[in-house]
């Protein structure tokens, strides 16, 4: 990881990222309930990261996503998916995850930063940046989720509402 470069994910020719993507999970990755939720929208460049190996090869992306809870009176409540956290399967365990997942993190804006949400392993996430399934106890999703693995990370949890349908952020 040590010889690695980090650098804006739209300086990456989108092809190369769909074929990481496809090595790091599967091409049916596109069923996952997590495509639904940024379903319609284009992820956010300022938040989203490819990693580069020495020799200038894609080895790892992160990408981030508008999306927002609905609470049971219809407000909507902006969020920040972050996700998929891809790395091709023999760099994994190197440190480019972590690396993406931090630098994803540092680029939120510390004046108004919006809660983020994830779908992912709670032990690893929660312990290197806080995430946890806590305040996503009573959130519904538009497919089936293991509810242990719906993640949220906010600076105050007591804002987050704790009913909620989590989709996509359409204008």
């Amino acid at each position: 990881m040590s010889d690695a470069t980090l650098i804006p994910l739209n300086n990456v020719d989108p092809a190369l990222i769909e074929a990481l993507l496809d090595r790091a999970f599967e091409p049916e990755r596109k069923q996952r309930t997590a495509y639904k939720l940024r379903d319609g929208v284009d992820w956010l460049p300022g938040l989203s990261f490819a990693a580069i190996d020495a020799e200038e090869h894609l080895v790892g992306t992160i990408q981030c996503w508008p999306v927002a809870l609905t609470d049971p009176q219809g407000r909507r409540h902006p969020m920040i998916l972050i996700g998929p956290v891809a790395v091709l399967p023999e760099e994994q365990g190197a440190g480019y995850g972590k690396a993406l997942m931090t630098a994803a993190i540092g680029a939120l804006d510390p004046r108004s930063p919006l809660p983020q949400v994830m779908i992912g392993d709670p032990e690893y996430y929660g312990r290197f940046w806080g995430f946890s399934a806590d305040p996503t106890a009573g959130w519904t999703l538009p497919g089936p989720w293991e509810p242990r693995r719906l993640l949220a990370r906010c600076d105050n949890p007591a804002v987050l509402p704790k009913v909620g349908s989590l989709g996509p952020w359409v204008g």
